[in-house]
């Protein structure tokens, strides 16, 4: 799920200049730590570092054999292995993997099922991301092979093909060992599609915080942060929101330049673009995890919001004025620093000036460029303001529009006009939220901002299945794929335990056919 994207992809620093707001939101995995110790296989050998880079001959077109191979790159851990044991297979989706290597060990639920079943880990880096490319720059020309099933065709073309740098790696092939598909973020989204495109591949999945249903305008995005955040903090960002609105309507352009002037932000050109900087302050949301407290981000602003003079306000908020000062006032002192550090305002916010580097550079490893292809073309996501008569926290001129147009600065050779996202054809190729396989675990936080795209969005009711369960805690984005969650969380630890227990069930049915 790439989505304004790259907050969720890159989970929780300050993503300076980027004008498109959205890519703040992308549906990205948190970090786990990479642990700097010695690694051993049961029996004692020492293993290679678990950031060994290791490269597989991947096609460039799976509809194309005949153009040849390009270089994936891909990590493995295979301490707890013991013959017969899984492999366990994931991607980090739309991000340069390297700094993930921690999805390869018993920090995160990857390795706690290879600890219990005696399993291997790998991780293998989506094509166009990171250094893993068909080819050497990121034109329209070449990202016309960045699509959903040429991802899903990588992973099949790997499992069956790869000879594994571990001992016997060269005889676990679907057939001769069982494969189980991880993912979380968008790349839980490809384990399910992937489930679905080709059945029988990997033998169990286990999809975190999945993003299934691929829809345009999605304002759901914020439902959950509107439910979950401090409510007195709720309650004046919507009094600001309205404000705003109302001035919109009324094409009252000095207010709302007034109020530009407030957040240190009169010269953002455009409307639309303070629109969508009041977004930032969201977006940082979903960063959070259980083991994050007092002094995220998110926090330190609902408390520039809502405590004056060592007083909390109540549940209304301290209303209008005291909200436009003191939002204001925290981005003058503290947030665009963060955010647009020395740049100003307009060329840091701005989406108009199709000339700045942002939209003009083709050079690999942009992770945001790659995500924003897939959004333009294939799932949508777009973070937009709410239909009317639900609470708004963030601004009604925020509509598909505003990021469809952006597709055309990014990619003007592929989009003359500002273009819809094939959603409808996406979500019929993949089942979006109709999906029904057997032996795939699915696992969701409450606090997620992309809940309402994933099987336990509000209203859904689908049902958990000892086929296909669903689980669902009281965490945020990914929060169950980090073994460290379920230690401050138990509801984050008994979706963990679930997953665990299933993967231990479903494995002891599996046979070699081979």
């Amino acid at each position: 799920m790439m989505w304004a994207l790259t907050s969720l992809l890159l989970a929780g620093f300050a993503r300076a200049a980027i004008p498109n707001a959205m890519l703040r939101g992308m549906p990205t995995l948190p970090t786990p730590p990479v642990p700097d110790r010695p690694i051993t296989s049961p029996n004692g050998t020492a293993l290679p570092p678990i950031t060994t880079v290791y490269y597989f001959d991947q096609l460039i077109d799976h509809n194309n054999p005949d153009l040849g191979t390009f270089q994936q790159r891909y990590w493995m851990d295979w301490e707890f292995y013991e013959p017969g044991g899984p492999i366990i297979l994931m991607t980090p989706g739309e991000t340069d993997a390297d700094g993930y290597e921690g999805y390869l060990t018993n920090e995160t639920i990857n390795g706690l099922i290879a600890q219990q079943q005696n399993g291997a880990t790998v991780l293998i880096e989506h094509r166009f991301f990171g250094y893993s490319n068909p080819y050497d720059n990121l034109t329209s020309q070449s990202l016309a092979l960045l699509t959903i099933q040429q991802a899903i065709d990588d992973l099949e073309y790997f499992v069956n093909t790869a000879d594994l740098p571990m001992p016997g790696g060269d005889a676990v092939k679907p057939g001769q060992a069982p494969w189980i598909l991880i993912g979380g973020s968008y790349s839980g989204a490809l384990t399910g599609w992937t489930m679905v495109n080709k059945p029988g591949l990997f033998w169990a999945a286990y999809a975190s915080s999945a993003v299934v249903e691929a829809i345009t305008d999605y304002y759901g995005y914020f439902t959950p942060i509107w439910e979950y955040m401090p409510q007195n903090c709720s309650s004046d960002v919507q009094a600001v929101i309205a404000y705003l609105d109302g001035m919109y309507l009324a094409n009252d352009t000095t207010g709302i330049q007034t109020l530009k002037e407030a957040f240190g932000l009169g010269d953002v050109v455009h409307v639309d673009d303070f629109a969508g900087a009041l977004q930032y302050n969201l977006f940082d949301w979903q960063s959070l995890q259980p083991d994050v407290g007092p002094g995220a981000m998110f926090f330190d602003f609902c408390d520039a919001l809502e405590v004056k003079d060592g007083v909390s306000a109540g549940p209304e908020g301290w209303g209008l004025d005291n909200a436009i000062y003191s939002w204001g006032n925290f981005w003058n002192t503290t947030y665009y620093n963060y955010v647009c550090e020395s740049e100003d305002a307009e060329t840091c916010l701005g989406t108009y000036n199709t000339s700045q580097s942002y939209w003009t550079n083709v050079t690999v490893n942009d992770a945001e460029r790659s995500w924003f292809w897939m959004v333009c073309n294939q799932v949508g996501w777009y973070q937009v303001g709410p239909p009317e008569g639900q609470p708004a926290i963030v601004s009604r001129i925020l509509q598909p529009i505003y990021e469809e147009r952006q597709c055309v600065n990014m990619f003007p050779q592929a989009f003359a006009y500002p273009p819809l996202p094939t959603v409808t054809e996406t979500d019929t190729m993949y089942d979006g939220w109709n999906i029904n396989v057997p032996r795939l675990f699915f696992a969701n936080g409450l606090r997620d901002p992309w809940r309402e795209a994933t099987v336990s969005a509000d209203g859904l009711n689908k049902p958990n299945t000892t086929s296909m369960p669903i689980y669902e805690g009281d965490g945020f984005h990914c929060s169950d794929l980090l073994t460290d969650n379920g230690i401050v969380d138990p509801t984050v630890a008994a979706v963990q335990e679930a997953g665990l227990m299933y993967m231990k069930e479903w494995l002891a049915e599996w046979m070699p056919s081979t």
